[in-house]
């Protein structure tokens, strides 16, 4: 007997999952009329059904700019509450609550007011990376495609609080000459990266090139011959000429390197340890069957008061109209 395509979508596993959920997901999507943003640093079954994969400044740009009436975004608290921020109107789902940020929860908005209020003359850059809370204590945000041009469009003589990375806060200093009142944060899956096993891995692949984010330590970085956001690592690896990399960021960037490079080898910069601690905990938290839950039932949301909403969104707005 003939099966549809909507006969197949409807039939499901012990538990209620459809059995192809891909196409379920797809389904949903019109349904709903709605857009799947999704993290370079999703599991890649998410980053396939995507509708669009980026870095926190694409995401927020794409978030910005779409027309759907739901916003599903595959990625981490601190990421949905952004689309929030820039689209009130919009149902905004989480697959997953606690798919939070080390980063993030590094600087708790009591703490930082406090923080703030030491430097009343100094103006606020924090990075995405941070609750809606410290967004909206900030003057302007960033990311780490833009931290160096954003810091470099202020007066010299304002003094900068930098926050919540130190170590991203240390990198725009080096990048810019600017001396940066830093707070002491960092992503625990960044500050993971040993040195000495970098250092073996270039021994043993003489020819590979290493590539980290700036969110790693100095240590890290220094034996880097390129340094960027995600999406830049991701750009540069298809155009440099060498081979094999040594990829010192979270490892799910690798599954869109494969595929823009096919012929390529990319290797994960290891951990201090030896466990996954490479990858963020927080990110994989999110699954293809959690997305189509949230989906199907319209939760988890994302939701914040109108006060820190316009808060939030000012610097947001600052940060948007200083990219370029």
């Amino acid at each position: 007997m003939f099966t549809t395509a909507l006969a197949q979508r409807e039939q499901t596993q012990p538990g209620g999952l459809p059995l192809d959920l891909f196409a379920a997901i797809e389904g949903l999507k019109k349904e709903l009329n709605a857009v799947i943003l999704a993290h370079y640093y999703q599991e890649p079954d998410i980053q396939d059904i995507a509708d669009f994969i980026g870095d926190s400044l694409q995401l927020a740009r794409a978030a910005e700019k779409t027309d759907a009436e739901v916003i599903v975004f595959a990625g981490v608290h601190f990421m949905a509450e952004t689309a929030k921020i820039l689209n009130p109107n919009k149902l905004v789902l989480l697959p997953d609550l606690n798919a939070g940020c080390s980063l993030a929860d590094s600087c708790p908005p009591a703490e930082f007011a406090a923080f703030k209020a030491a430097h009343p003359d100094h103006l606020v850059v924090s990075y995405i990376n941070c609750s809606a809370e410290i967004k909206a204590m900030s003057d302007i945000i960033c990311t780490s495609s833009n931290a160096v041009k954003i810091v470099q469009q202020i007066p010299q003589e304002q003094p900068i609080i930098f926050a919540p990375d130190r170590n991203l806060g240390r990198y725009v200093m080096e990048q810019s000459g600017r001396d940066l009142v830093l707070w002491q944060g960092s992503c625990i899956v960044h500050e993971t990266f040993s040195e000495k096993k970098i250092v073996q891995l270039k021994i043993t692949h003489p020819e590979a090139e290493a590539i980290a984010h700036p969110e790693c330590e100095s240590s890290v970085l220094r034996h880097a011959s390129f340094i960027g956001s995600t999406a830049a690592l991701l750009k540069y690896c298809q155009t440099s000429p060498s081979q094999e990399f040594i990829v010192a960021t979270e490892p799910g960037i690798i599954h869109q390197m494969q595929k823009v490079a096919p012929h390529k080898h990319f290797i994960p910069a290891p951990p201090i340890n030896n466990c996954a601690c490479n990858e963020c905990p927080f990110m994989r938290l999110n699954t293809l069957e959690k997305l189509y839950w949230a989906m199907k039932n319209r939760t988890p949301e994302i939701t914040m008061s109108e006060d820190i909403r316009l808060a939030a969104l000012r610097p947001m707005q600052r940060m948007l109209e200083m990219s370029f």
